[in-house]
């Protein structure tokens, strides 16, 4: 329990202590990261779920700090595909933190992108905090370098999570993690209040937001 408690205290540590971003740097920088993941070799199963995906969540910066058992927070966004015309919309802002395990030393910093297959995956995201895993199930991502690597995936899980990391890009485990409303980054992004489900059904026009769209799109079509 004293470890756990020390974790936590650096969740909240890392919440008040890592610089944020404007959401417009957030956009820009999730579509770098999936300029990035567009050229790894193994990204074909990624493709193939982006054809059927009913969203795509992006945290460009997630930073984990921990001693066998520490903790990660990060800011990222969401976006809505609609199914029947493969339109997209946002950005919704979000966050991540959690607890994260297994072997770690100091402090590192991951690109994290969550696929969402289908329409409980969105609810459960879009109506405020949930925990991945809990009553919304989440798996690591395949990867293959083939096409039909992808076609081999079942859509069992609501979302499927991917790493980017020193250009290592992989299927991670985010089992336990918190996703929440950045209800400040939404303010200032949008410029008004607006509810989770208002954003999720707006298309941003500007050149951050259709340049992320354009990565997407690229993804889809290699």
């Amino acid at each position: 329990m004293k470890i756990v408690g020390i974790a936590l205290a650096v969740i909240v540590a890392l919440t008040q202590g890592v610089q944020a971003k404007s959401p417009q740097d957030l956009v820009r920088d999730a579509a770098a990261v999936l300029r990035e993941i567009a050229e790894q070799p193994d990204n074909a199963p990624l493709k193939y779920l982006l054809d059927k995906a009913h969203g795509i969540a992006i945290f460009p910066d997630v930073i984990r700090v921990g001693l066998g058992l520490g903790g990660r927070y990060g800011e990222g966004l969401l976006l809505r595909r609609e199914p029947e015309t493969g339109l997209w919309y946002g950005p919704y802002f979000i966050d991540i933190k959690g607890l994260s395990y297994g072997f770690q030393v100091g402090i590192q910093s991951t690109s994290l992108v969550l696929v969402v297959t289908n329409e409980r995956g969105m609810e459960n995201l879009r109506d405020g905090t949930v925990t991945l895993g809990g009553s919304l199930s989440v798996a690591a991502g395949p990867v293959g370098r083939s096409a039909e690597a992808g076609t081999d995936i079942e859509l069992a899980a609501s979302i499927y999570s991917y790493s980017m990391s020193k250009g290592l890009f992989a299927g991670i485990s985010l089992e336990g993690a918190i996703i929440s409303n950045n209800a400040g980054s939404n303010r200032v992004y949008w410029q008004k209040e607006l509810t989770p489900e208002q954003i999720l059904n707006l298309q941003a026009d500007t050149p951050e937001a259709l340049a992320l769209v354009e990565e997407i799109l690229d993804i889809a079509s290699l």
